[in-house]
């Protein structure tokens, strides 16, 4: 029911979703906010409920900064890199072949790679509930190319043959071992406390390939 305000002898919070500021509750003002004052009282439901402004949550100090609360929604969210999948696969005695495709993209994805992830952080009666996404993700060939991805990509079958991919791939044009970063951006949605706003971040992940000349391999 929120928090106990003895000058009101109620429970109050909030109000979620804010009225407009056309409201009569709002007598007017544009500042503060608009909270719901749960009052105890005897017979079916138990309480009654009306609705005041406030500069201020009643009872507290201050109100804290959204923009706060939103950081602390994402810190406990847990994002991280994507999973790097890639053919040819990143790991010792595997080659690719010059000017084969290479396919890139995220190994496994779920909502603390990808997302959609949603956490709510909360103080003194106000709450901000943030989510996140990947965007994109932009890889680093390692030859000076940058690929960028707005899919999590299609993992490299067999049955694919020498076809690219449909969404996250790339050529390399000679042989020669390359670093890989596959770096996530994110965008983190925040709304509360009447505000709103967005968060970016990202994360990055590293993997090795080898790329060699098809005579070569086949000596």
């Amino acid at each position: 029911m929120g928090w106990w305000v003895q000058s009101r002898q109620c429970y109050a919070k909030v109000a979620t979703p804010q009225p407009p500021k056309s409201d009569p509750v709002w007598e007017g003002r544009t500042d503060g906010a608009i909270y719901d004052c749960a009052r105890p009282v005897l017979g079916p439901g138990g309480f009654i409920v009306i609705q005041f402004w406030s500069a201020q949550p009643p009872g507290v100090g201050a109100p804290p900064d959204p923009r706060d609360l939103a950081r602390r929604a994402v810190a406990i969210m847990n994002l991280r890199a994507i999973r790097v999948g890639m053919v040819p696969e990143p790991m010792p005695g595997r080659i690719g072949v010059v000017g084969m495709p290479t396919w890139m993209w995220a190994e496994q994805p779920d909502a603390l790679t990808w997302g959609p992830v949603t956490r709510t952080a909360g103080s003194g009666g106000f709450t901000v509930t943030a989510t996140a996404h990947v965007a994109k993700v932009v890889w680093s060939m390692g030859d000076g190319e940058t690929v960028v991805c707005r899919s999590a990509g299609t993992p490299y079958r067999d049955k694919f043959g020498k076809k690219s991919s449909p969404d996250c791939g790339h050529t390399y044009g000679k042989e020669g071992m390359y670093r890989v970063r596959a770096t996530s951006h994110w965008t983190v949605d925040w709304t509360g406390m009447g505000q709103s706003g967005a968060i970016p971040l990202t994360f990055s992940e590293t993997a090795v390939v080898t790329i060699g000349e098809a005579q070569v391999l086949t000596q």
